[in-house]
């Protein structure tokens, strides 16, 4: 009865200690007006992915001839019917930015979480390890990096063909050496620290070492560097899809709906300008979204925003 006792006392202090690191998160975040913005646009971003269904007032694969490159509802010639105008196939470009949020989101994050995988599991190794191992995935990080990303993604993509997976798997295994060299720091200075000492002298497994005692020590600032990787992933599919060789039809981007507009960026200004500006608020949430986990999660970080 004491042992039920002590223990629901335990559970109770650990809820509570929850709910105020909670609370401390959502005043920093009220104080941070980088980080209310970045929320604000991220929700707003991931709503409109949510309910496209609903928030679209046409097909966005629907083609009408009689209702090409028309022009914003606020311009001459505009129609309410289509607020941000139409494209050259007389499709809607509001629909086509709602739906288009979808694909280019799943790949930023799918993407991420790829290389996160290959990243952490590759850092823990090496740094946990050490030697040869360490010395091996090192010089294998220092050969991806001395190759631009988006050169290797265009050999890649132009061997394998493009598509919706085949981008995610090609953006995910050219930007996982950042987190490969994150995680690799962190583990060799938290592995001379004497739980870790304690925990492998007791005879506990290198693997559940890892797991248990390393692991959680580098979730916050792989956590950050995510963040800003999805930023940094949406940028590129989309240069890929403007280049063509990123998602293709029928599938919708944000970098496809930029790229049809671009033949008629000096006549038809709308084509290219919604879906740009698209990515780069998305991307500017994501940034201040990011600089205000680095705050909340970095103990010898301020926030001064």
């Amino acid at each position: 009865m004491e042992t039920e006792t002590t223990v629901t006392r335990l559970m109770r202090q650990s809820r509570t200690m929850g709910s105020k690191r909670l609370l401390a998160w959502g005043r920093r975040l009220i104080r941070s007006k980088t980080g209310t913005v970045g929320l604000i646009i991220v929700l707003v971003v991931l709503l409109l992915a949510a309910f496209a269904d609903v928030l679209a007032p046409h097909n966005p694969h629907e083609v009408n001839p009689a209702m090409m490159l028309k022009p914003p509802a606020w311009l001459d010639g505009g129609s309410s019917e289509h607020f941000l105008g139409t494209d050259h196939l007389g499709r809607d470009i509001w629909s086509r930015m709602v739906y288009g949020s979808r694909i280019s989101l799943l790949v930023g994050v799918t993407a991420v979480v790829l290389a996160g995988l290959i990243g952490v599991t590759v850092g823990m190794v090496a740094g946990f390890y050490g030697g040869w191992l360490d010395t091996a995935f090192m010089r294998l990080v220092d050969s991806f990096l001395s190759i631009p990303n988006i050169l290797l993604a265009l050999v890649i993509l132009s061997v394998f063909g493009p598509g919706v997976w085949t981008l995610i798997f090609v953006l995910g295994v050219t930007n996982w050496v950042n987190y490969a060299r994150l995680v690799r720091g962190e583990v060799l200075s938290i592995k001379e620290r004497e739980f870790v000492k304690a925990a492998r002298a007791i005879g506990v497994k290198n693997r559940m070492v890892m797991v248990r005692h390393l692991l959680p020590n580098v979730v916050s600032p792989f956590i950050v560097i995510s963040t800003l990787s999805v930023a940094t992933t949406i940028i590129l599919e989309a240069s890929l899809s403007f280049l063509g060789l990123g998602i293709q039809p029928p599938d919708i981007s944000w970098g496809g709906i930029l790229s049809d507009g671009r033949d008629y960026i000096a006549t038809s200004w709308w084509l290219a300008t919604f879906p740009g500006l698209a990515i780069t608020l998305t991307v500017l949430g994501i940034i201040f979204l990011g600089d205000w986990l680095r705050d909340v999660l970095d103990p010898r970080g301020q926030s001064r925003r």
